[in-house]
């Protein structure tokens, strides 16, 4: 891995789409080596996260040897919201992955305080 890309977080409250401030957010890589861990802004995001990715040239040809991207897996916790975990992101070298956070507000459903919304993104068709 000789490449770098960048992974950028936007956390808000469900429907209003409110900015959440201090949403605990940690980046492991697949095998669950911790990568990152940050608080969200006042404007709900974090400052892109540099992550270590195969180099651009191996993502330019149709059945490349390896895989052209590196997958990380998302978790955020914010108290007060439902856990969100978003696994199998795709990391693409000099690009920056933008993954949304929608934080479900546990008024809404008290039921759920102890549950995780799990999100798992199905590989690239390369």
């Amino acid at each position: 891995m000789s490449a770098i890309g960048y992974i950028q977080v936007h956390a808000f409250a469900s429907n209003a789409r409110l900015p959440l401030e201090n949403v605990a957010i940690a980046i492991t890589a697949a095998d669950g080596t911790a990568i990152a861990m940050r608080l969200t802004n006042s404007s709900g995001t974090i400052v892109p996260i540099a992550i270590p990715v195969p180099d651009r040239s191996e993502s330019l040809s149709p059945d490349p040897p390896e895989q052209p991207f590196t997958n990380v897996n998302l978790h955020a916790h914010l108290q007060g919201y439902e856990q969100v975990e978003a696994n199998n992101i795709q990391v693409f070298a000099d690009v920056t992955t933008n993954q949304n956070l929608e934080m479900i507000p546990l008024s809404e459903f008290p039921e759920l305080w102890n549950q995780t919304v799990i999100f798992n993104t199905p590989p690239q068709n390369l």
